[in-house]
C-alpha cells in the first residue's frame, strides 16, 4: 500500500513539475510559424492602405494584429527572400544574391531559418515559389525544408506553370525537387497545399508560403474577376483589363491567405501561431509578359502612391512593403513604426522559440520581438543597408537615407519627408559624409565574386 501510495505522490510530483515548466513565463514559445510572402505587392495595392483592390482577410488580421508601417526589404526577388532565410544581407553571399537570379543564392549548407527551426523539431514545409536557385538540387530540400512544392524559379505563367519559352529552367514545377506536370491556377494550388500541411500536422511547424501573386503573368479566376464587375478602371480597354487583372489577382491572394486562417481555425491551431505577412518588393506599374504562355502584358498594374519608385528602385516605393504580424493574444493590435528589414526574421523568431546558434550566423537583423510586444517603447537608430547588383545602394541610420547611384549621392530626411519629395544632400554634406562612410563599412562585408562552381551557368 505504502509502495502504492508512494508512486502516486512521485506521479503527482512528477505532473505538477511538468505544468509549472510549461508555465513558466521565461520558457520559450514554441508556436507554429506562418510566414507568407506576396510577390511585387504595390503599397497601394491594398484595402488597408486605401488600394484599388478588395482584400477584406487582410485587412481583418493588419486590424487585429500589427500593421508593420516601416518593414523594408530589398529592391527584387531573390535578395529579399536570401535575407528573410538567412538573417543576413544578400550581398554577403556574393552579387548572384543580389539579382532576380535562378543561381544558387546561398552555399549549399548554410543555415536558415528553416534549418533551424528544424534542428528545434519543427516539421517545415514550403509551398510557392523558390527563386534561390533553378536546379532541383538547390531546392527548398537542401536548406532545411522537410519538403518543398512550386516553381524553383522566380516566376511562373499561373496556368501553364512554366518559366519563360525556351529557357534550360522552363519546366520548374516540382515537389520536393522531382519536376513533374499539374493542372490548375498555381495560387490556388500552392494554397491548397498550404492548407493541407495545416490539416495533417498539429505543431510545431514551419510554413513558409512564398505566392507568385502578383508577379506576372497578372491574372486570376474569373470568380475574381467579377468582385469589380461595374467598376471601371481606366478609360483605355487594355488598360482596363490589365487593371482587372491585377486587382482580381490580388483579392484572390487575399482570399487564399482566408483560406489558410480559416484552416488553422478549423483545426483549433489559431491562437497558436504567429502569422507574419510581407511583400518581397514593391509593386511595378506597368510590364511586358515574358512567360510561356497566353496572358496579356500589364500597362496598368500595381500602385505605390504616395510612396515614390517602384520595384527595382531605391526609393521607399520599391523597398518599403506591405507588411503584418498576427498572434491573437500574444501581440497586441497596433501599428509598429520602428524600421525594420527582412533579415530580422531569423533573429526575432529564433529567439522567441528558443533557438541558439552553435556559431556566430554574421547576422545582419536584429531580434524585434520587444519592439512588436511594445516592450521597447521607442527604438534605438540603427543602419539599414539595400544594395543592388548594378552598385547602387540604399542606407538608412535614424530618419535619414542615402541612396547612393554612381558618383551621385541623394539624401532625404525620412521624419519631415516620407514621400522622398526633396533631396537635401546639398544642405547637409556633413550628414551625407557619415552615411557614406558607413555605406563604404557594409559594402565591405559584401562578397565581390560570384561562386566559381556558379560562373557560365543560366540564370
Amino acid at each position: 500500500m505504502r509502495s502504492c501510495l508512494a508512486w502516486s505522490a512521485a506521479l503527482f510530483l512528477i505532473s505538477l513539475a511538468g505544468s509549472l515548466a510549461a508555465a513558466d513565463p521565461a520558457a520559450p514559445a514554441r508556436p507554429n510559424i506562418l510566414l507568407i510572402v506576396a510577390d511585387d505587392l504595390g503599397w497601394s495595392d491594398v484595402g488597408w492602405h486605401g488600394g484599388f483592390s478588395k482584400t477584406p482577410r487582410m485587412d481583418a488580421l493588419v486590424r487585429e494584429g500589427i500593421e508593420l508601417d516601416q518593414h523594408y526589404v530589398q529592391p527584387v526577388c531573390t535578395p529579399t527572400r536570401t535575407a528573410l532565410l538567412s538573417g543576413r544581407y544578400p550581398g554577403r553571399f556574393g552579387p548572384q544574391a543580389l539579382a532576380p537570379s535562378n543561381l544558387r543564392a546561398m552555399p549549399l549548407g548554410t543555415v536558415t531559418l528553416a534549418s533551424a527551426l528544424k534542428s528545434l523539431g519543427y516539421a517545415t514545409f514550403q509551398t510557392g515559389k523558390w527563386h534561390l536557385g533553378g536546379r532541383p538540387e538547390w531546392g527548398p530540400n537542401a536548406y532545411g525544408f522537410d519538403h518543398g512544392y512550386g516553381t524553383l524559379t522566380g516566376a511562373a505563367d499561373p496556368w501553364t506553370h512554366k518559366y519563360r519559352a525556351g529557357h534550360p529552367y522552363e519546366d520548374t514545377w516540382h515537389r520536393d525537387g522531382r519536376l513533374f506536370r499539374e493542372e490548375g491556377n498555381a495560387t490556388e494550388l500552392i494554397a491548397a497545399e498550404a492548407v493541407r500541411r495545416i490539416e495533417e500536422r498539429r505543431g510545431p511547424w514551419f510554413l513558409y508560403v512564398p505566392f507568385h501573386a502578383v508577379h506576372t503573368p497578372v491574372d486570376a479566376p474569373d470568380e475574381f474577376k467579377r468582385l469589380y464587375d461595374g467598376v471601371r478602371f481606366d478609360p483605355d480597354p487594355a488598360k482596363h483589363d490589365s487593371r482587372l487583372r491585377m486587382a482580381a489577382m490580388v483579392s484572390q491572394l487575399d482570399a487564399k491567405i482566408g483560406a489558410l486562417v480559416d484552416a488553422l481555425e478549423r483545426t483549433g491551431q489559431r491562437d497558436n501561431t504567429l502569422i507574419v505577412f510581407t511583400s518581397d518588393n514593391g509593386g511595378i506599374e506597368s510590364l511586358k509578359n515574358a512567360y510561356a504562355g497566353t496572358v496579356g502584358d500589364s500597362p496598368l498594374n500595381s500602385e505605390n502612391d504616395p510612396l515614390r519608385g517602384q520595384k527595382n528602385t531605391l526609393f521607399e516605393g520599391g523597398i518599403r512593403v506591405c507588411a503584418f504580424a498576427n498572434w491573437p493574444g500574444r501581440l497586441k493590435p497596433g501599428r509598429a513604426t520602428a524600421p525594420m528589414h527582412a533579415v530580422d526574421w531569423f533573429p526575432t523568431l529564433a529567439g522567441l522559440v528558443g533557438y541558439v546558434p552553435q556559431s556566430d550566423l554574421r547576422w545582419d537583423g536584429i531580434d524585434q520581438w520587444p519592439m512588436l510586444t511594445g516592450q521597447t517603447m521607442k527604438a534605438e537608430p540603427r543602419t539599414l543597408y539595400i544594395a543592388m547588383q548594378n552598385g547602387n545602394a540604399a542606407l538608412r541610420y535614424g530618419d535619414w537615407k542615402l541612396i547612393a547611384q554612381g558618383r551621385k549621392s541623394l539624401l532625404f530626411d525620412l521624419g519631415k519627408d516620407p514621400y522622398e519629395t526633396q533631396d537635401v544632400a546639398a544642405e547637409h554634406s556633413e550628414i551625407v559624409q557619415d552615411l557614406t562612410q558607413r555605406l563604404k563599412g557594409q559594402r565591405a562585408l559584401d562578397n565581390p565574386a560570384v561562386p566559381e562552381d556558379l560562373k557560365g551557368l543560366p540564370h
